[in-house]
């Protein structure tokens, strides 16, 4: 348990100095800046590794008594994983997951475009939104957790949603004009108190008081909120911005059911699935100010993930015969893959997008 309240104090230290000192004024992330965020937090991601080697190693405050049911031989009937075993998996479960996150960063980018946030406070709602982010997926693998220890079949279940989930990536295009939470703004917008327009970094404002619109287009012409002029003085509405916020946490609460059935696939160990997808998602707000005007040149990506998709739900539903047939050396071997398959997605995407350049 201390170990517990330790890493969520850390983790909640990370956010109160990233929001409360470095991003405190409400200001357009250029690429440079994200670029150095991003490595700063992929840089604490993998400098994780080394407590969870030594943590696993020496079993501080018990950590590594879990039953890992990815672990579990005749070798080592109580699924317990060393220091190596635990850096290992910790390591593929943080690039899986990282690498899923990327997709969520093309629907992140539709809801933005789609409700016109201005790239002004486009960084409060992904902070926020990541905050919330990380309490589902508490919540969720908590639950995943239970329903192993006590279902052990539920494994295979979950392979099962990754293999169908990558075929449907692999074999249905999507409507890139139609995000995930784009219904769910219609609706929001037909039946609950939204405002015209954006006030500032404001996600509620009250009604009652005149209220000019803010100007999404420096130089744009000042109008009046007539929604906030006209509504019952002293009642809230929401703003365009908490709307977005909505949207950004439902389209993770979507992207979730694909990426903890992914994480399963490699460790069942709660802290292990805790940590890995924690620093995934603690640099998805920068990787989206990094990648924002990039996200059109991955268009190999998705192939790739669907790939990894498909290879750690077959891992995941025949991995005791997988070890055997690897032997010790499996969890590498599986990092590996991962990694070699994710980098030919990437580096297919820039040769083709370079041979595309050249041509006259």
């Amino acid at each position: 348990m201390l170990v517990w309240v330790g890493f969520t104090v850390f983790v909640l230290a990370l956010l109160a100095l990233d929001l409360g000192v470095f991003h405190r004024k409400a200001h357009v992330v250029e690429a440079k800046e994200a670029l150095g965020w991003s490595a700063v937090w992929i840089t604490l991601g993998l400098l994780f590794t080394v407590f969870i080697y030594f943590a696993y190693e020496g079993n501080w405050w018990g950590i590594g008594r879990a039953t890992d049911l990815m672990s579990v031989s005749a070798e080592n009937p109580l699924g317990h994983n060393d220091g190596a075993a635990a850096a290992l998996k910790y390591l593929t479960g943080y690039l899986i997951e990282k690498s899923l996150s990327v997709d969520n960063i093309f629907v992140i980018a539709l809801v933005f475009g789609m409700i016109g946030v201005p790239p002004l406070y486009r960084h409060r709602v992904l902070f926020w939104g990541i905050l919330g982010a990380l309490v589902m997926r508490a919540i969720m693998i908590a639950l995943g957790v239970q329903l192993i220890a006590r279902f052990s079949w539920i494994v295979y279940v979950f392979g099962g949603i990754l293999i169908l989930t990558a075929l449907k990536m692999l074999l249905i295009k999507e409507d890139a004009s139609d995000p995930a939470g784009s219904s769910l703004v219609r609706w929001a917008r037909r039946y609950l108190p939204v405002t015209d327009c954006f006030h500032g970094e404001h996600f509620w404002v009250r009604a009652g008081t005149p209220a000019a619109c803010e100007a999404a287009v420096p130089g744009a012409p000042i109008e009046r909120d007539l929604v906030v002029e006209n509504s019952r003085a002293g009642t809230w509405l929401m703003t365009p911005l908490f709307l977005a916020l909505v949207v950004v946490e439902f389209t993770d609460l979507v992207f979730a059911v694909d990426s903890i059935p992914a994480i399963f696939a490699i460790t069942t160990d709660p802290f292990l699935v805790f940590t890995s997808n924690v620093f995934a998602i603690l640099g998805l707000r920068s990787l989206y100010f990094a990648l924002e005007g990039m996200l059109g040149a991955f268009r190999y990506l998705k192939t790739s993930l669907a790939v990894v998709l498909i290879l750690v739900g077959v891992k995941m539903m025949t991995h005791v015969w997988l070890k055997q047939a690897i032997g010790e050396h499996f969890n590498l071997w599986v990092l590996a893959v991962v990694a070699g398959v994710l980098a030919a997605g990437v580096f297919a995407s820039i040769l083709i997008a370079e041979k595309k350049e050249l041509r006259p």
